[in-house]
This record gives structure tokens, C-alpha cells and sequence, in this order.
């Protein structure tokens, strides 16, 4: 059994857990802003918890994105100042791949189309095919070597797939009408889970490589840009 630490802070929803042999410790609350200076109190209280010095873990996974544009930095920064002071191994995981895992646990869904709001009347998505793989199956199967950045209409789930996400609120009526939806997050208890097989598929990082996967270059409008997204929106809306 593994030492595991994991935080995630790409939505508003901060998670946070250990796992020390069969024992798992907990945390999930607000993030958002309060993420910066609520994170290393809670994982120092978790380790406590779990009776577990920081230098002692095998593994320090995290949420490298996409997602929040603050919350990747602060996940990163975190992990790079706890791996410089302790000399323990990152692993950088994929928040999709741990909404699409978040979704096969919870409601046993295999194959997974995970979706988070990206703002800006846009989704990041990319596909997971856990079929007779296990976590592995979404190492092996994904379907894209890269998260997707688009809008809700563009958005394409196979048959039989289900959609997976947070970004249902905000556009439901236009994703993918067929398709099984799962409401999810992705969580601190999913990247444990993913983390046995990452980490045998190599795929730590030293402090110095725990980069952000933003997929977005930009996180703001021009006035025209927000005019011509309002128009486009009105101009393909049902009368």
C-alpha cells in the first residue's frame, strides 16, 4: 500500500486527502480564492492525521489542470514548495481523467466524455475509455492525446457514452441531449485512486516539471469578442 498525498484546485470545490496503508483521510470544502491560504494548513492537518511526516509520503499527487487559471498555479506551487523541502515524487494528474474516474467509481460508467466549464461559453473535454483496463484503461484508451478547448455545441459523445462534468448548469441544453450525464468533480479520493497505475506508468515529475496544463492562453474578452459571443449565441438559439 502506497502513502499518498493529493490536493485538487482547478474549480471552486478544494479536495483534499492522504492515504496511509488501507486508512484514507479526507478533506473537501470551498476553494476558489480561499484556496491559496486554506491548502497547506489542511494537508499539514491531514498528515497529522494520518500520522504521516511529509517526507515519509511516496507520492505527491495534484490537479495540473485544466481548469481555474488561479487554482492550477496554486496546486503547482504547492506541490513544487512541498517536493523541494522533502525530496518526494509529483504526480501530475489530469483533472479530466479525474472527473472521468470520479464517474466510473461513483456511477460505473467505462467509457467517458469528462467535461468542466471553462467559462467563456466554453467547455474542456477530453474522451476515457476504461473498458477492460481498469484505471489503465484510460491511460491506454484515451481517444485524445490532449484536452479539447470548445464550445458546448461542438461538444461529441459517442453512443453509449456518458458525459461527465460540472458544466451542466451552465450549459446542459446545449451538450450532447442523448447522452447519460453524471454531475461530478474531479477529487482528491479519485487521483489516489488513478495514482497506483501513473505512478507504474512512470509518470512523476520532479519539483521543477509540476507545470500547469492550461489549454487556454487566455482568460479575457475584448468587448468585440464578448459581441460577437452574445450575437452567435442569440443567432442559433431556438425562437
Amino acid at each position: 500500500m502506497h502513502k499518498l498525498l493529493a490536493f485538487d484546485t482547478s474549480t471552486e470545490h478544494l479536495s483534499v486527502a492522504v492515504r496511509h496503508g488501507e486508512r484514507l483521510f479526507t478533506h473537501s470544502g470551498a476553494g476558489g480564492a480561499q484556496a491559496s491560504s486554506t491548502l497547506i494548513p489542511l494537508i499539514l492537518q491531514l498528515l497529522a492525521e494520518a500520522g504521516l511526516e511529509l517526507a515519509a509520503l511516496d507520492a505527491i499527487a495534484f490537479g495540473r489542470g485544466p481548469g481555474s487559471f488561479t487554482g492550477l498555479r496554486t496546486a503547482c506551487s504547492v506541490a513544487q514548495g512541498l517536493a523541494f523541502g522533502s525530496g518526494v515524487r509529483l504526480l501530475p494528474v489530469d483533472t479530466l481523467l479525474a472527473v472521468a474516474e470520479e464517474a466510473r467509481h461513483a456511477f460505473g460508467a467505462h467509457q467517458v466524455v469528462a467535461v468542466l466549464d471553462a467559462r467563456m461559453d466554453q467547455l474542456y473535454a477530453a474522451r476515457y475509455d476504461f473498458e477492460g483496463g481498469g484505471e489503465l484503461g484510460a491511460l491506454q484508451g484515451s481517444n485524445d492525446d490532449e484536452p479539447l478547448l470548445l464550445a458546448p455545441e461542438a461538444l461529441e459523445v459517442p453512443a453509449g457514452w456518458s458525459l461527465a462534468g460540472n458544466a451542466f448548469a451552465a450549459y446542459g441544453p446545449r451538450l450532447a441531449p442523448a447522452a447519460a450525464r453524471h454531475e461530478v468533480l474531479p477529487t482528491a479520493t479519485a487521483m489516489l485512486r488513478l495514482a497506483p497505475a501513473l505512478l507504474a506508468a512512470g509518470r512523476t515529475v520532479d519539483a521543477a516539471h509540476a507545470w500547469p496544463l492550461y489549454v487556454r492562453d487566455k482568460v479575457a474578452q475584448t468587448t468585440e469578442e464578448r459581441a460577437a459571443i452574445k450575437a452567435a449565441a442569440v443567432a442559433t438559439s431556438p425562437v
